[in-house]
């Protein structure tokens, strides 16, 4: 498995060696930065297509099939089109808070995704403490949520904003715990060594019967925190309009809407790092052979596969299960995912105490 920190020392050390460390750290961030907002483009326009055709699927439909060969120009139009809407504040908003929650909802998302372990040796945040940043930095979000809702001016925005809010915080203690769950498996809250300890067996392999009920767990709270069906009752269009960004227009709408798929990547992005080894390919103890063959297929290639393939999971549980209403979304958090999330935890506490995992 090709180490991607070789290019980035030998990067370092040129840059280094013809100008002052100061500077060189300023580009390095710089690119890294742009690297990041291509990246976080890219992902959302396929996102936004893979959504489209798999609805279509699951809703015996084409999906978009006219601009571009099986539709796959019919984002750029969107985008473009969402380029030249006009960009107005309605009467009686908070002009700062108005303007600031889309930037709130992007900066959350862009830290947690810079967290992610692309490829060996491409950790762009890689902390001791990676798990707790990435929960910290992810609960960012829902601030932006409750001042776009707040600052609107606009009652259906407003209960939008709190039904999220609500949703929100209550699903990321399930998140949390799953999370956590794994973190006691590994013994460790850095992304870089969660994925390294990997390379004998995936934690959902290793970890018995409370790896497979935290991951479970997980996609259904992960999909509850993004907003997305069944969970989708902030945004619910047959009463709310589109919820707490009902009133933004043009790229403030667009914001929200590039948010909320990047979401979607980052949260399945965290399951694949998290629940099935990241960037690590799949290694069967005893069959050399094998592990040999998977050792040639790119570290990235596999992050992503498993990405898109907890995406497809996903998107699987929105166009198939019906809506929810606010009191079962919230009872099964508070009475059933979290009293299970904390007796798994405790399960996996006592399978490392006692050894008895792979």
């Amino acid at each position: 498995m090709f180490d991607f920190s070789i290019v980035t020392n030998w990067i370092h050390q040129l840059l280094t060696s013809v100008m002052p460390e100061g500077l060189a750290i300023f580009i390095e961030c710089v690119v890294i930065g742009v690297c990041i907002v291509l990246l976080y483009a890219i992902l959302a326009i396929i996102l936004i297509y893979m959504e489209r055709k798999v609805c279509g699927f699951f809703q015996c439909r084409l999906g978009p099939n006219r601009v571009g060969p099986y539709g796959t120009l019919q984002v750029f139009c969107d985008v473009l089109k969402m380029l030249t809407k006009e960009i107005f504040r309605p009467r009686g908003a908070d002009k700062l808070l108005y303007d600031l929650a889309p930037y709130m909802v992007l900066l959350a998302s862009f830290l947690t995704f810079a967290c992610l372990p692309i490829n060996k040796g491409m950790e762009v945040l890689d902390f001791n403490i990676g798990i707790f940043f990435l929960l910290a930095a992810s609960g960012i979000g829902v601030i932006g949520i409750l001042l776009a809702g707040w600052s609107s001016n606009n009652k259906f925005s407003l209960i939008g904003a709190m039904r999220s809010g609500a949703q929100i915080v209550s699903y990321e203690l399930s998140v949390g715990m799953s999370i956590l769950t794994m973190v006691v498996l590994t013994g460790t809250m850095q992304i870089s060594e969660i994925v390294a300890g990997q390379a004998d067996g995936w934690f959902i392999f290793k970890g018995h019967i409370p790896a497979i009920i935290a991951f479970i767990i997980y996609l259904i709270a992960a999909n509850a925190e993004c907003n997305r069906g069944p969970f989708d009752l902030p945004e619910a269009e047959s009463e709310l309009t589109a919820g707490y960004h009902t009133e933004y227009s043009g790229m403030g709408f667009g914001f929200f809407y590039l948010a909320e798929y990047l979401n979607l990547f980052i949260v399945s992005a965290v399951a694949a790092t998290v629940f099935l080894g990241g960037w690590m390919p799949l290694h069967i103890p005893g069959l050399d052979g094998f592990n040999m063959v998977m050792d040639y297929i790119p570290g990235f290639i596999w992050f992503f596969g498993k990405a898109f393939f907890v995406v497809f999971l996903m998107m699987w549980m929105r166009w198939t299960f019906p809506r929810l209403r606010i009191d079962n979304i919230l009872k099964l958090e508070w009475k059933y995912l979290m009293p299970i999330s904390m007796a798994n935890l405790v399960l996996m506490a006592l399978l490392v105490a006692f050894g008895l995992h792979f």
